[in-house]
């Protein structure tokens, strides 16, 4: 188990490592040469198509009409209802703003742990989470509208939500089907729901019409390693570490958004940043500490 344990905190790493400079990579693409909600048509059908692909040579478990109905709903609303948000939140604003906005997650899956699963309340939990929440809203209340974040708030607030909501219900899933399952599933939904929005609002994306290599191979590399190759890991993570410790690696993408953002010109250097950044990271701590305690009091 300590090796399955060390083997998803590996997953998760890598996994919100690509995040990260998936945040960057959509930044630069959009909406010069996509379109947000084009955007997410091409993540969710690469990715629809990828799963059912990599099905073809991994045995999979039989699942039942309402397993598979179930996740086909979770792909379309929750999973499609986050990528939807997302995109739209940081074609308005920075990188940084963005993972800071996704900073929240631990707190909205903290919240829907108690109330649907029961989870276990500690005060050394509600410390971490309230430092989180802190650091997240400090950087949050202090950037002003420039030419770089015209709207830090439009759709970032409501994309950590519904991420939250999908990791609670993956988490449940998965206790009953594979990890593969659940992804193929789900992201046909997404990808079902990402067609009939585009199938109104219609294909826009400057890039097709005006090719240029660079646009394309950064395109590319959002498809392959965030949404494929950090998709697939997820599962790991959620199998064996908790839905809230999951949703703590997301502090990672803030670290590797905001390093890549001032290294490249995507933000400006801002104190409350380090400051929030900081406390995000020290609130890890907190909960990974009250993770051990209870595991170690349950082991008992």
């Amino acid at each position: 188990m300590k090796n399955k344990k060390t083997e998803a905190n590996l997953s998760m790493i890598v996994s919100k490592t690509f995040s990260g400079l998936n945040a960057n990579a959509l930044r630069y693409l959009l909406p010069l040469w996509i379109a947000p909600l084009t955007g997410v048509m091409f993540r969710c059908v690469f990715g629809a198509l990828m799963f059912w692909i990599i099905s073809i040579f991994w045995k999979q478990d039989k699942t039942t009409l309402r397993e598979k109905v179930t996740l086909f709903l979770l792909g379309a609303i929750g999973l499609f209802g986050f990528m939807f948000f997302y995109l739209i939140g940081v074609s308005k604003t920075t990188p940084v703003s963005s993972s800071l906005f996704s900073s929240l997650q631990p707190i909205w899956v903290f919240i829907l742990s108690v109330i649907f699963l029961k989870e276990r309340i500690t005060a050394m939990k509600i410390i971490g989470i309230t430092i989180g929440l802190g650091g997240a809203l400090l950087c949050i209340l202090t950037q002003k509208s420039d030419d770089l974040a015209s709207d830090a708030f439009t759709g970032n607030m409501l994309s950590s939500i519904a991420y939250a909501a999908y990791l609670i219900i993956s988490n449940v899933v998965l206790g009953r089907v594979s990890s593969l399952n659940m992804l193929r599933y789900s992201f046909l939904g997404a990808a079902f729901s990402s067609l009939a929005v585009m199938a109104v609002t219609g294909f826009d994306a400057h890039l097709f019409s005006h090719f240029e290599w660079t646009p394309f191979l950064v395109l590319m590399f959002v498809l392959i390693f965030p949404t494929t190759i950090s998709y697939l890991l997820i599962p790991i993570g959620l199998k064996y570490l908790s839905t809230t410790l999951v949703a703590l690696y997301g502090y990672l993408i803030l670290i590797v958004a905001t390093i890549v953002s001032l290294s490249i010109g995507q933000d400006r250097f801002s104190w409350f940043q380090m400051i929030a950044i900081l406390l995000i990271c020290s609130s890890v701590y907190f909960v990974e500490i009250a993770e051990s305690k209870d595991k170690a009091t349950t082991s008992k």
